[in-house]
């Protein structure tokens, strides 16, 4: 009699298979979901390995950029209009060459950071040094030291700037 109530009714047959069926369903859908998923991440991951692969050479050709900006810096453009023809042709070169690397990095995705509005942003810049303000508000930028960099949406180089600090006449008097 034990195998009597171990013995399914044909009425419990069908629901079994199609509980059965069921959970066979949310297998295959899970598992065509997983397999989306990782299509999905491989194809990121591959996107991402591609655009940023150039991090590390890209890092080593800003200070080459830096290089040729200090190069033409620390000669102010009254000595360069004074110049002989032929320095002015070496100072021509380098200013050719100095755009043609910045444009190339920019073509593999390395553009600068924008600097121009004067707001400090601590995910973009280093401050290197608080100066008098001149006239700008407290924390603001005052000069950039050196340039910095994004490669896609990631910094590649902080840009080193000088912040304007609290003038003399806003700050607590401690003394009183």
């Amino acid at each position: 009699m034990a195998d009597e109530d171990e013995a399914m009714t044909p009425a419990e047959a069908p629901n079994e298979g199609e509980a059965l069926l069921g959970e066979l369903r949310d297998k295959l859908l899970r598992a065509l979901a997983d397999a989306e998923n990782t299509r999905r991440r491989a194809e990121r991951e591959k996107l991402e390995a591609s655009q940023y692969a150039v991090t590390r050479f890209a890092r080593d050709m800003l200070a080459i950029a830096d290089n040729f900006g200090r190069a033409l810096a620390a000669c102010p453009k009254d000595l360069r209009e004074q110049a002989d023809p032929q320095v002015k042709a070496v100072i021509d070169g380098v200013e050719a060459t100095e755009r043609q690397l910045l444009t190339t990095l920019e073509r593999y995705g390395v553009t600068p950071i924008d600097t121009a509005d004067g707001k400090f942003d601590p995910n973009l810049h280093q401050a290197v040094a608080e100066v008098p303000g001149e006239g700008r508000p407290a924390g603001s930028i005052v000069d950039v030291v050196q340039p910095g960099y994004k490669i896609g949406e990631r910094l590649l180089r902080p840009a080193m700037v000088t912040l304007a600090r609290k003038d003399a006449a806003g700050t607590l008097d401690t003394k009183a």
